[in-house]
This record gives C-alpha cells, sequence and structure tokens, in this order.
C-alpha cells in the first residue's frame, strides 16, 4: 500500500489527524534541535555570565560591610540564576504536550480507522478479510505517526532536560565560589 492509496482513501478527519501530526512533528523537531543547541550554549556560558554580572556591581559593593555586601551577591546571583532557568525551559512544555498528546491523537486516528473497517463489514455484509485489511492498515498508520512524533519529543525533551540541570548545577556551584571569593 503506497501513500497515495492511503491518501485516496481517507476522510477529512483522517486527513486532518494526519496534518495535525505532521505540524506537530515539525514543531517538536525545531524546537527540540533549537532547545538542545541553546542549553548547550548556555551550559558552557552559565558560570562566566554570573562572574560578569558580579563583577560588574563591584562599585556597588565597595562601600558596604561584609553582611550587606554578601546579601548584595547573593540576591544578584539568585536573579541571574533565575534568569539563566527561565530562558532554559523556553520550548520544553511545546515538546512535553506533544511528546503527551501525539500518541493520543495517534489513537483517535486508529479508532476511527477500525470505525470505517466495520462499516465497511456492515455495508457489505460479510466479515471477510477483503473488506478490514485496508482500512485496519489505514487505522494503525495512524498509530504509528503518532508515536513516530512522540519518541523524538519526549527525546528532545529528556536530553533538554539534562542538560539544564547540569548547567543549573554549574550556576549553583559557581554562586558558591563567588560567595566564598566574596567572603574573603
Amino acid at each position: 500500500m503506497d501513500f497515495a492509496f492511503y491518501w485516496s482513501h481517507t476522510d477529512a478527519v483522517s486527513k486532518t489527524l494526519f496534518f495535525i501530526l505532521f505540524a506537530l512533528s515539525i514543531v517538536s523537531w525545531v524546537v527540540g534541535i533549537m532547545r538542545v543547541a541553546q542549553s548547550c550554549k548556555l551550559a558552557g556560558s552559565i558560570g562566566d555570565g554570573l562572574r560578569q554580572s558580579v563583577s560588574g556591581s563591584s562599585s556597588e559593593l565597595s562601600g558596604l560591610d561584609f553582611s550587606q555586601k554578601k546579601m548584595v551577591v547573593e540576591q544578584k546571583l539568585l536573579q541571574n540564576i533565575a534568569r539563566y532557568r527561565f530562558e532554559m525551559e523556553k520550548g520544553l512544555p511545546i515538546l512535553g504536550t506533544t511528546a503527551s498528546i501525539a500518541p493520543f491523537i495517534g489513537l483517535f486516528g486508529t479508532v476511527w480507522g477500525i470505525f470505517h473497517a466495520l462499516h465497511s463489514v456492515a455495508k457489505s455484509g460479510q466479515a471477510g478479510l477483503a473488506q478490514v485489511a485496508g482500512p485496519v492498515g489505514e487505522a494503525l498508520i495512524m498509530t504509528g505517526l503518532g508515536l513516530a512524533v512522540a519518541i523524538p519529543a519526549v527525546v528532545f525533551y529528556n536530553i533538554a532536560t539534562r542538560m539544564n540541570k547540569r548547567a543549573i548545577h554549574v550556576a549553583n556551584d559557581t554562586a558558591h565560589q563567588i560567595l566564598a571569593e566574596t567572603a574573603r
């Protein structure tokens, strides 16, 4: 069964589901690649960024006593780590949502195809393989498409989340080092 044959025998619901899955696939690949690339870039520069943010405020710290200086540095570090975390989490809800809903969209397409198979059997009055095989095959294609969309989204989500955790760990380590340097 080739794609042209499949496409000619599907109805508007199946075609709509196909386009939804196709759009979700494109979006998840684009967002996933961009998210992993940006997370990799941020993971490499987060320590330097924190050091620059604190060193840029050295004029503010010059006239303060130790406890005030520590508080100002802590607040600046917390503010910058929160900004980095916000940047790193962009796009993750899209990947998570795609990974969650794509199998269900595929499953809905499967149920819709099996409905057509049963309708075909009811029209012909015979429950032979010829009446059921085509529509059931079309239904299983939708299941496969749903999984083909969900699996890359899950992989991108997990890779980006792991990279973000590592970057936040580096940020926290750097923040502790900066605070230790401030105490001296």
